[in-house]
């Protein structure tokens, strides 16, 4: 390997300009279901598979680099960082399936999906499409699932904790995106995230119908769809990027936590 892309790699700004995530709201979709997982359902393969997803997560970045980037050495030095981020992950992986068993790997299906279309589009350059946003966004959202298995928990608690994360993350994608494109175009679209955001708590519902989980995640996805509504259906402020991103980050760790608490056991 060239010097100088020692040297890039080596450099601290080189470093979190390589693997550090621009996009601010992708750290609470990558982040919010993992805490909702281990809150809910701990355990020490669970502790492992969430490290290899955080090395999945930053590793992301230099891999699109290393797809995209035109310049020899950077290109060269993304290549190094995704490696070493991808060699975390693997470990990490591995150490999560000797801790916890075999049986996550086919509740991990959806979240590989999820995250091959995301993959797809990000290295084309067509990350920020509404289907690449909400694919990345499911893929994280069905993690507490695997979490949940590892934990020893049923399979009818672990769908639930992907469900539960779904229905969290998807409304807020689309939420979001309506939002911050009303502020553009001056119309806002509230159908799909209105709809999400309805359908999510009505499977909270019927889960806990069925019993499977308490009333208060329900509770809590219910907040969630009235926060859509005011957004998108009644007059409102115009609200920046990044006060959105905020106000969303905090929704969702608060979610996480309660939620999590509320169904662990």
């Amino acid at each position: 390997m060239p010097a100088a892309a020692v040297a890039h790699v080596n450099l601290r700004n080189g470093w979190l300009d390589l693997a550090w995530p621009k996009e601010h709201g992708s750290w609470s979709l990558a982040l919010e279901p993992l805490a909702l997982g281990l809150v809910a359902a701990p355990s020490a393969g669970g502790a492992w598979l969430s490290l290899a997803v955080i090395g999945a997560f930053f590793a992301r970045r230099p891999l699109r680099l290393a797809w995209v980037e035109t310049a020899p050495e950077r290109r060269t030095a993304a290549r190094v960082v995704f490696g070493l981020l991808a060699g975390l992950s693997l470990f990490a992986f591995a150490a999560a399936v000797l801790t916890g068993g075999l049986a996550c790997l086919g509740w991990l299906l959806p979240s590989a999906v999820g995250g091959g279309v995301f993959i797809f589009h990000d290295v084309r350059g067509t990350g920020r499409t509404a289907w690449a946003e909400i694919a990345g966004a499911a893929a994280f959202a069905c993690v507490p699932a695997a979490l949940g298995i590892l934990a020893g928990r049923s399979a009818a608690e672990a769908a639930a904790l992907a469900l539960l994360g779904c229905g969290r993350s998807l409304p807020a994608v689309l939420t979001v995106r309506a939002v911050l494109r009303g502020a553009k175009s001056g119309v806002r679209s509230a159908g799909p995230a209105v709809t999400a955001a309805v359908l999510a708590v009505l499977v909270a519902g019927l889960l806990a119908g069925c019993g499977i989980i308490s009333s208060f995640p329900v509770a809590a996805l219910a907040l969630l769809a009235i926060r859509t509504t005011g957004l998108l259906v009644w007059p409102s402020p115009i609200l920046r990027a990044r006060t959105l991103g905020m106000i969303e980050a905090g929704l969702g760790l608060a979610f996480a936590l309660t939620v999590g608490f509320a169904l662990r056991r």
